[in-house]
């Protein structure tokens, strides 16, 4: 039986480094949508929601539902929400 000290150095994942998206691409996409929802990326998500799947558009793959650490839930469409002036606001974490 692991130790409580194991469990949250595994569960407890940290970003190694940061940067800004320059352009859209499918990744800043679903990044956006997480960022909105208030979580850095899907690990997190999975992380602090302990959820094994997040649930996605099967045609173009974009995030459809997320829930936020308030327990509202984010719906998005099966288009892309992530305008070009918000692409620069969108933060890719390096792990």
């Amino acid at each position: 039986m692991p130790k409580d000290s194991e469990v949250t150095t595994e569960a407890d994942i940290k970003p190694k480094s940061v940067r800004r998206a320059k352009t859209w691409s499918d990744v800043v996409e679903n990044l956006y949508r997480f960022q909105q929802a208030g979580y850095r990326d899907e690990v997190e998500y999975k992380q602090v929601k302990q959820v094994e799947q997040v649930d996605f558009w099967p045609e173009t793959g974009f995030v459809k539902k997320l829930q936020r650490r308030d327990n509202t839930f984010y719906y998005y469409n099966r288009q892309r929400e992530c305008e070009d002036k918000d692409v620069r606001k969108v933060k890719i974490y390096v792990y």
